[in-house]
């Protein structure tokens, strides 16, 4: 069993920066992906960005260039640095984590909201 912490988030004007932190913890750890998604209101959840443990990273196309992800093995925790924020990217983030036999996690969620 997996448990994802968060922590991060607010509230920030356009233009603005955020960091969003995820800690995983359980008593076997065999996480391969960790990363980012997202859910706007009225909309589907959405992948922001990914990284394997080897530091492969996989960006939305909507965010390439402004965010970037990292991750720390040892400490099993990934990061998400967000930069020049817009509006569109207010959503509730959810930390994910998939282990090497497929099996998946996801956090409570963190709010993000982005004022113009």
């Amino acid at each position: 069993q997996v448990q994802l912490v968060e922590s991060g988030g607010g509230l920030v004007q356009a233009g603005g920066s955020l960091r969003l932190s995820c800690a995983a913890y359980g008593s076997f750890l065999n996480i391969n992906v960790m990363g980012w998604y997202r859910q706007a209101p009225g909309k589907q959840r959405e992948l922001v960005a990914t990284v394997t443990g080897s530091g492969s990273t996989n960006y939305a196309d909507s965010v390439k260039g402004r965010f970037t992800v990292s991750r720390d093995n040892a400490l099993n925790v990934v990061g998400l640095q967000m930069n020049t924020l817009t509006p569109e990217d207010t959503a509730v983030y959810y930390c994910h984590a998939q282990t090497y036999n497929y099996r998946h996690y996801w956090g409570q969620g963190t709010q993000v909201t982005v004022s113009s």
